[in-house]
């Protein structure tokens, strides 16, 4: 786990593979202490602004390979809450994902989990009833027609 500055001024611990915390070291020994870790072509601090257009310039890219994906509205939060709707989805409970994602109350966290048709038919999988009986006529039941008929 490593702690990052984010929003809201608040410093949050962020799940990292350990991959990609190497790489992150790796860069960091490169820099002195006032350097940013990750920085604009003009070599000044990477804006949430300047994330966002890089999401947006390869947002773009994808969408001529898939076109599906035209019209669509990609942005860094896309990413933030299709992560947070694939961690519900693999069973991760809202509580770790309220966690990961910085929020302090459990019901911001809840809008993630709005569940999608795959886990609709997962859900009612589950509570399908296996019968391998026939289902027999009410009508054609000789002892339920006795006491009716004796009402």
């Amino acid at each position: 786990m490593e702690y990052l500055y984010g929003k809201g001024r608040k410093f949050r611990r962020t799940p990292l593979w350990k991959h990609t915390a190497m790489e992150l070291k790796n860069i960091i020994q490169t820099k002195s202490e006032t350097d940013s870790v990750f920085s604009n072509r003009l070599g000044k601090p990477l804006t949430r602004f300047g994330i966002y257009n890089i999401v947006a310039k390869y947002a773009k890219m994808a969408a001529r390979k898939y076109p599906a994906m035209l019209g669509k509205r990609i942005s860094p939060h896309t990413i933030r809450h299709t992560t947070a709707t694939h961690l519900l989805q693999a069973g991760v409970d809202i509580n770790t994902i309220r966690a990961w994602l910085g929020h302090v109350s459990i019901n911001t966290t809840n809008v993630y989990a709005e569940i999608n048709l795959e886990m609709k038919a997962k859900a009612l999988a589950c509570c399908e009833i296996e019968t391998n009986t026939k289902s027999k006529k009410w009508r054609e039941d000789k002892n339920l027609m006795d006491f009716l008929n004796s009402l």
